[in-house]
């Protein structure tokens, strides 16, 4: 589980190039155009995601939808006051997705997700102002979802199953703002780790009370990620018995990854399809980051994040029997409280727009295409707890944010 921490690390800084907290919202591409709204959708096997309990609706026995999303991203940091600016690299993640569903019978449908809820690259400038907090971090996560649906009745229908994570994460940050080796190089602290894996689970229900209204409820489990023996190198440090041996070493640490909590409802008449979802995802289970070196060094990072809330809203509309068209919109609410703003996550509250389309090219073969913006509000925020290791006083890092992200995806359903 040594990977975990890792995960933990790139995770953060994920978060600047998309949703709240170290989440990656890129989970179906019919769904992303349609401000990324499904818990009460049924339109494809991206309910194994988004509610597994309405894959017994669907239609027809086999269904499969695969899609991927290239998220380019960009972050500008600056401080006025001491005239230092910086912007990350421009990175381009690409979440994939693969989801599939079989109907048993009448009252049975399983499913298969597969899917990168975690998956992109962020990288700062070499010993940028904030390079004792962060300089880049590269992560790849992947989540196996098998899951299980019934109907109960032709209005009511239940589901759920376990979720397998696996993944890699390389990060890297400064020891402080100072410190070099005789040679002038920073000294500087590299975790590298993969094959992380943990598991946790999801169930789901949903409510048809007519034939136009569907009311949609999903709930993901806490999964706690658990590092132990991974590697750190300690690369740069003078050669005194003050610091740290340059090397390699094993590190420790934990982190969650919050549960969440979806509820919704779509409603359809004529050709028009509205959804709306709100969902909660409970952040304040990441109190801080902190890890334990074998060298006997330590890393404290406060988080204290709190719970926080991204309200959807979808429209579809089928202008001809071949194609259908999607928009949305959705306010992603920031986890972050004032004073842990910390560069591996700047981001705040943001706005999201989106829109796409579905072309199909046979009865049983569509197309589906999507993007989305992603605003960031701008912000002047700090973190307020960092310590220098030398001196052991606080060393707050504040400055201005401005952050945006741009997705554009594509993918195939097939269904028979």
């Amino acid at each position: 589980m040594k990977k975990l921490l890792s995960l933990v690390l790139f995770i953060s800084v994920v978060s600047a190039t998309y949703a709240g907290g170290y989440r990656v919202s890129v989970q179906g591409q019919r769904a992303i155009a349609m401000g990324h709204t499904g818990v009460a959708v049924v339109n494809s096997a991206e309910l194994v995601f988004f509610n597994p309990a309405g894959l017994v609706y669907l239609e027809n026995n086999l269904n499969v939808s695969v899609g991927a999303s290239a998220i380019f991203t960009d972050v500008i940091y600056q401080n006025a006051s001491l005239g230092t600016t910086a912007e990350t690299d421009s990175s381009v993640g690409t979440p994939l997705n693969l989801y599939g569903s079989y109907k048993v019978n009448d009252w049975m449908s399983v499913g298969l997700g597969v899917y990168t809820p975690y998956g992109s690259e962020v990288t700062w400038p070499t010993d940028w102002a904030g390079s004792h907090l962060v300089n880049n971090i590269d992560l790849a996560a992947i989540y196996v979802q098998p899951v299980v649906s019934f109907k109960l009745s032709d209005y009511f229908s239940i589901g759920g199953g376990p979720i397998y994570v696996t993944g890699s994460v390389n990060f890297n940050r400064n020891f402080n703002r100072s410190l070099t080796d005789i040679e002038g190089n920073r000294s500087n602290i590299t975790v590298d780790d993969s094959g992380v894996s943990n598991w946790g689970w999801s169930v789901g229900a949903m409510f048809n009370p007519t034939e136009n209204l569907r009311i949609g409820f999903s709930y993901r489990s806490e999964i706690i990620l658990e590092a132990e023996d991974g590697e750190a190198t300690f690369a740069n440090f003078p050669n005194s018995p003050a610091f740290p041996a340059n090397g390699n070493t094993t590190f420790s640490a934990e982190l969650p990854l919050p549960a969440e909590l979806t509820i919704g409802l779509s409603y359809e008449y004529k050709k028009w399809l509205f959804a709306f979802d709100f969902n909660r995802q409970y952040w304040e289970v990441y109190e801080s980051l902190d890890l334990t070196f074998g060298n006997g060094a330590t890393s404290l990072n406060p988080r204290n994040y709190k719970n926080s809330s991204v309200y959807r809203f979808g429209l579809q509309y089928q202008a001809t029997e071949k194609i259908a068209l999607r928009a949305g919109y959705y306010r992603d609410e920031s986890p972050v409280q004032s004073g842990f703003f910390a560069p591996e996550t700047p981001r705040n509250d943001s706005d999201g727009f989106s829109g796409g389309f579905s072309f199909a090219v046979t009865p049983r073969l569509a197309i589906d295409a999507s993007f989305f913006y992603l605003r960031f509000d701008e912000i002047d925020e700090s973190y307020d707890f960092g310590v220098d290791p030398v001196s052991g006083q606080a060393v707050p890092f504040e400055g201005t944010y401005k952050s945006s992200a741009f997705a554009p995806g594509l993918g195939l359903t097939y269904k028979m």
